[in-house]
């Protein structure tokens, strides 16, 4: 019986060793970065979807423009709101965990 390699799925080796060192010297903030980038994400879709509409007011804006705006800024709302929601979860079990 003969074992074939499994395949990398295109991660090289030199790039996992630069992200781990990365990870180790702290230069990447790892699961709370993500969250930061993820919420600085939503904020933007926010601000982009105001100026739209303010753009709009003014005559100057696209309908179709401004209504994919909002949807953008609302679908990123409410993915913020469930990893929100499912990160508290996650910290209320881990509370009822017996020590």
């Amino acid at each position: 019986m003969s074992l074939s390699p499994v395949p990398a799925q295109g991660v090289r080796a030199a790039q996992a060793a630069n992200a781990y060192a990365a990870v180790d010297q702290g230069q990447q903030g790892g699961f709370a970065a993500a969250l930061q980038n993820a919420l600085d994400g939503t904020v933007q879709a926010g601000h982009e979807a105001d100026a739209q509409a303010a753009a709009a007011l003014t005559g100057a804006g696209n309908l179709s423009e401004v209504v994919t705006a909002i949807a953008k800024a609302e679908l990123a709302l409410q993915t913020t709101m469930a990893v929100r929601d499912r990160v508290v979860q996650a910290y209320q079990d881990i509370m009822r965990m017996p020590i």
